[in-house]
């Protein structure tokens, strides 16, 4: 990433990220879509190349949904032992209403945490 040289307050990349912010000036919108990102910020201009946040929101969401999700089928199964029908009823509902906003708090999130530190692909200097 380039070096931002535009003057605007520090912004916390957390809670920029967390609502779906600009990660400079804290106020354009940040996805154009769901999980699409815009081209650039609407209010600062910041040109959102620089976005890659990979696979490293849905690997934090598979963690933590996975983690509260199983728990709870393990503890119904063995508290109540209901058919496996119930468990379709109760798990993916529960896993889809949890899933999908989270990956959109924790894609900002990251972006905004990639900004901050100014994160970029990694590159190797070689003296030839």
């Amino acid at each position: 990433m380039s070096e931002d040289k535009a003057l605007f307050a520090p912004v916390d990349p957390a809670k920029a990220g967390l609502r779906g912010r600009c990660p400079r000036c804290g106020e354009g919108k940040l996805f154009a879509g769901y999980l699409t990102t815009a081209p650039r910020c609407s209010h600062c201009g910041l040109d959102y190349e620089f976005i890659d946040s990979g696979d490293g929101p849905a690997v934090f969401v598979i963690l933590i949904i996975g983690i509260i999700v199983c728990g709870l089928a393990l503890f119904v199964e063995v508290s109540w032992n209901p058919p496996l029908w119930v468990h379709f009823i109760l798990w993916i509902p529960l896993t889809l209403i949890l899933a999908l906003p989270l990956l959109r708090i924790l894609k900002g999130l990251m972006i905004g945490v990639q900004y901050k530190n100014r994160a970029a692909e990694g590159r190797l200097d070689r003296a030839e």
